[in-house]
């Protein structure tokens, strides 16, 4: 996977922050000037930062957990939701549920509401209910698949957050601290960098600059995929190897009880001759005294 540059987070605008007078003080370490008013974000801090959450990110999904995407702001939406659905990852794109993570019970619960919907308008007791209860039944449930849909297959808490907008998420990133999920986040230059477990200091308004930081952290988290993949593959395989070696050791020790077990028996075998043809000899002998005995 090709790193990005420079060059290619000026493109995208990563490096504008927002108004001086509207910074936050704790992000003074990742900022490089002030131009015409605005804050300038320092790259070589944003690629930095880059490369830490893309080697924790990756450690993560390798392991075998999902990552949760949060962005809800307008902008980012679409971006977000388009990436987690081709990394088959839960999102939350419209909005942000309190006690998503912490009373995860009872999202679970609506979940559970949610499947028993789709299935019970397949059966015929819904095609027989009144049109006004039909119209009722389809509101709740895209209302439940607008808020819940990115999480319908989420069986578990994720093991790590994806948050555009740090300030606009501060509930999410709240709850995920209180059960220690680890964050990462775009953070721009009015918001709190010491939030989040890993800040990615870049512009979070431009749709240029969250489609390039977003598309960047999903390809490592496709790479991270691919090497699950193929250290099941190879697990598999050393298993197979294993199990196969296992066996031939098996058949080579009932072999060699065969062999050992076949002189014996064929010893046995010539004793019980050797036996059988004493006692006829000694018949024979018995039967030719007793012709001679009668003709004297």
């Amino acid at each position: 996977m090709g790193k990005l540059t420079h060059k290619d987070l000026l493109d995208a605008g990563v490096h504008f922050g927002h108004l001086t007078r509207k910074w936050d003080p704790r992000m003074a370490p990742y900022i490089f000037m002030e131009k015409n008013g605005i804050h300038i974000i320092d790259l070589n801090k944003t690629l930095e930062s880059l490369e830490q959450a893309s080697a924790a990110l990756k450690n993560i999904v390798r392991s075998g957990r999902k990552v949760m995407f949060v962005a809800t702001k307008k902008q980012a939406k679409e971006i977000v939701a388009d990436e987690a659905k081709r990394l088959n990852m839960p999102y939350v794109t419209e909005r942000w549920l309190g006690g998503m993570l912490t009373n995860f019970a009872t999202i679970r619960k609506s979940l559970k509401k949610m499947s028993s919907m789709e299935k019970n308008k397949k059966e015929d007791s819904y095609k027989n209910l009144a049109k006004r209860e039909r119209l009722m039944i389809n509101r709740d449930q895209e209302k439940l698949e607008r808020v819940l849909g990115g999480i319908a297959d989420l069986t578990r808490l994720p093991a790590a957050l994806f948050v555009i907008d740090v300030m606009r998420e501060h509930i999410a990133i709240k709850e995920a601290k209180k059960l220690n999920i680890p964050v990462f986040a775009l953070v721009d230059t009015n918001s709190d960098p010491t939030s989040v477990d890993f800040p990615i200091a870049a512009n979070d308004d431009a749709f240029k600059s969250i489609d390039i930081l977003t598309k960047y952290l999903g390809r490592v988290i496709e790479e991270g995929l691919a090497e699950r993949k193929k250290d099941k593959e190879e697990a598999s395989r050393k298993e197979e190897e294993n199990a196969k070696r296992e066996l031939d050791k098996k058949e080579a020790k009932a072999a060699e009880i065969s062999e050992k077990a076949l002189p014996s028996a064929s010893s046995k075998a010539t004793s019980d001759t050797q036996k059988v043809d004493k006692n006829s000899d000694d018949k024979k002998s018995d039967d030719k005294k007793e012709v001679a005995e009668k003709a004297k």
